[in-house]
């Protein structure tokens, strides 16, 4: 049922059903035009056998036709009829069970009828709706062959359109049709492909979708060089600064600022796509603990009133990761969980999945529907913060080939979900 309700069968049968429907009414109109000629010609002669009996019949003399006789038992009631009212009429009937054309008229009181054998044109009738009907079903076979060739080739060029358009919006933006130009094209000139429109129109789209990320890029990465050496000095000279609420605004800004240009300058190398995982043997369970205990002796990532988060290990294992990458990962979400959310943060690893939890307003809907972005936050009742954190956590993630979800809890709280790949572990120690 699902391969019937594709664009290519349904192209193929509404083809084949115009086709038996226009072959339906030549085919009807073709029967109704040879069968009133022929029944006209045999009618015709009928009535000019029945002239020719009534002519002998009003002078009296001997005819000699053996099929003229008077009040027939088998003359059809209708014919009889309107012989009873003076008239003359044909139409087809039976004598003795074979089929005649029968032509009658008054003759004095009574009804004076010929007959001709009607058997042989009804067997040609026959033949001739026998030779539409297998005509009407070859044109039909033939035409929903071609509509089907036609449309699988339309189907097929739509299918490679539409997978292209999904790589592109999964992040492959090198994705291209790549079908002929127009004067490329072997069709006949001047002709319109509405299918290649929309590949051309596509390809465009992601060429000019490129230009512009990769501008933003640059411009993200050259703005975060230009502003390390000055903000390094600007550190350096805070430091020479008295002692006092001044220089401890001073420092305070000045980090919040070097930690967005450190967070952009690794936004730029993860963009670059330059980034290569550092793999080893790595025990999950403890991995996580490791990198939990780091970052809450670093501070930021210490959930509100000082209480670490707490870890859970469901089911230990060994996976094959980077665990720098994987701490730079769990750091942020601590972080971020740190600023939006409420505690008890809680993080449970279960085989290779490992799940990050808090306890706030939860993620907006937009972040789940279309991940994290740049220098958004969402919802501003999660607090505030530059969008970055979360990105690099899905840069990293790529790295590692590390599927990442959000999720709201359905008692609230924001749910990042990690799901490590599960390949072959090294042998070695």
């Amino acid at each position: 049922m699902r391969a019937l309700s594709s664009l290519r069968w349904k192209i193929a049968l509404t083809t084949t059903m115009v086709c038996c429907m226009v072959a339906a009414a030549l085919g009807i109109l073709v029967h109704n035009v040879v069968a009133r000629q022929m029944v006209g010609e045999v009618r015709k002669a009928a009535a000019t056998e029945l002239a020719h009996a009534l002519g002998h019949y009003e002078y009296g003399t001997a005819h000699g036709d053996v099929n003229a006789v008077f009040d027939p038992a088998d003359l059809p009631r209708p014919l009889r009829e309107l012989v009873a009212r003076g008239q003359t009429g044909s139409m087809v009937g039976l004598e003795q069970g074979k089929p005649v054309m029968w032509a009658a008229g008054p003759a004095d009181d009574k009804a004076l009828a010929v007959w001709l054998p009607f058997g042989s044109t009804r067997e040609r009738l026959r033949d001739i709706d026998t030779a539409i009907l297998a005509s009407a079903v070859l044109a039909a076979g033939v035409v929903a062959l071609a509509g089907l060739f036609l449309a699988d080739r339309i189907s097929r060029r739509l299918a490679t359109t539409a997978a292209v358009a999904r790589r592109i919006s999964a992040g492959d933006l090198d994705a291209r049709v790549n079908f002929p130009a127009e004067g490329d094209d072997p069709g006949p000139r001047g002709s319109r492909d509405e299918v290649r429109d929309v590949a051309h129109a596509l390809d465009s789209m992601a060429a000019s979708l490129q230009a512009r990320l990769e501008a933003e890029k640059r411009f993200t990465a050259d703005v975060a060089h230009e502003l390390r050496t000055p903000l390094t000095g600007s550190l350096a000279a805070a430091a020479l600064l008295p002692d006092g609420r001044p220089k401890e605004m001073i420092n305070n800004r000045l980090r919040a600022m070097h930690l967005l240009t450190e967070d952009l300058l690794e936004i730029s190398r993860l963009d670059s796509g330059v980034e290569r995982a550092d793999l080893a043997r790595v025990e999950l369970g403890r991995a996580v603990e490791r990198a939990v205990a780091g970052a809450a002796g670093a501070g930021p990532a210490s959930p509100e009133g000082g209480q670490a988060a707490s870890v859970q290990v469901v089911q230990d294992m060994v996976v094959v990761t980077d665990r720098r990458r994987l701490d730079r990962i769990l750091a942020n979400l601590l972080v971020n969980a740190d600023k939006h959310g409420r505690p008890p943060v809680e993080i449970t690893v279960d085989g290779p999945v490992v799940a990050v939890r808090d306890h706030g307003p939860g993620y907006p809907p937009e972040l789940i529907e279309r991940g994290p972005q740049r220098f958004r936050t969402g919802d501003p009742g999660r607090g505030r913060g530059h969008g970055l954190g979360l990105t690099i956590v899905m840069g990293q993630a790529a790295v590692l080939e590390i599927e990442v979800s959000f999720a709201n809890a359905p008692d609230g709280g924001a749910v990042t979900t990690l799901r490590l790949p599960v390949g072959r572990v090294p042998t070695g120690d």
